[in-house]
């Protein structure tokens, strides 16, 4: 799936895997004897940290060199991160990936999820409560409306996006309008009734950040019902500084890409099972989400 600038060809060596090509390997392991691994908060920190532990250990020991993980507070945190050169891999949404390039930082994407249906994308949905009788946004006149996070691609760009089409201010239609901070919290919001709408991301019906919290035990499918899905957006890249050496680049990409067959139970963990590897991807591709964020600034200039 990956086309390799490098021919790599690897080799056991003290029960890490090293590069051949030896001196220039050698080179970038001594330049980077840990590379930081960073994930937006889709979830809360603890479901991060285990969802994600056991694929940076495998990439650990594929690359051999320490890979930490850093659950980032928000998704600010990540681009930030990135911009200042301590997080050297980056697992982000399209919007935050849009956001950082749009504000500078240097980095490439190069990979994303294929899900199990073969696509390559998913949806923003919104959700109510199933007792409520809400059945249209338009219904919600005056209600609390939940959203994500500002770099959120289906928990607020999107969503705002989709309310522009329907010629509607959220700071004006909605009573009140509330950043969540994660998914799972927007969904625990309305669960709680502290919002009575909120935005979400979607896959599918049995793949979705409500069916995570289900299988958690943190929330009923049955409870909820969704009043609006958006067209589809691209899936979510994974991107490394543009400054990282070309060998490790490299590196790094074959990691991921033979994840689903060399570390089966891990590449699974990341998403219940749900996708069935990782696909190349390159910045061009991400230029509709950067016209997006910037169509969405606009809106909120304009309206502020």
């Amino acid at each position: 799936m990956f086309t390799r600038r490098f021919a790599l060809a690897a080799t056991a060596v003290g029960g890490f895997v090293a590069l051949a090509g030896g001196a220039e390997a050698q080179s970038w392991r001594s330049a980077y004897p840990e590379l930081v691994f960073a994930v937006v908060p889709a979830e809360n920190a603890s479901g991060v940290t285990e969802r994600y532990a056991p694929f940076v250990e495998y990439l650990s020991k594929e690359l051999g060199t320490k890979v930490t993980l850093r659950v980032a507070n928000d998704y600010a945190a990540v681009i930030e991160g990135q911009r200042n050169g301590s997080i050297h891999i980056a697992g982000y949404g399209p919007a935050s990936y849009a956001r950082a390039v749009v504000t500078g930082v240097k980095v490439e994407p190069f990979n994303t999820t294929v899900n199990n249906d073969g696509t390559i994308g998913y949806y923003s949905v919104f959700y109510v409560r199933a007792d409520n009788p809400y059945k249209t946004i338009e219904d919600l006149k005056g209600k609390n409306l939940g959203l994500v996070d500002p770099n959120s691609t289906s928990g607020n760009n999107v969503p705002r996006f989709a309310l522009n089409k329907m010629k509607i201010n959220p700071e004006t239609f909605f009573s009140h309008v509330t950043y969540t901070g994660s998914h799972e919290n927007a969904v625990i919001a309305l669960q709680q009734k502290t919002v009575d709408v909120a935005a979400n991301w979607w896959n599918s019906d049995t793949d979705s950040n409500l069916t995570r919290m289900v299988n958690k035990g943190l929330a009923k499918k049955d409870d909820f019902r969704v009043i609006y899905k958006s067209d589809l957006i691209p899936n979510s890249p994974n991107a490394y500084l543009s400054s990282l050496p070309p060998d490790l680049k490299a590196a790094i990409a074959k990691a991921f890409e033979e994840a689903p067959t060399k570390a089966k139970a891990a590449f699974d963990k990341l998403s219940d099972g749900k996708d069935r590897g990782f696909v190349k991807v390159e910045a061009k591709e991400y230029e509709p989400v950067i016209e997006l964020i910037k169509f969405v600034d606009q809106l909120r200039k304009q309206k502020s």
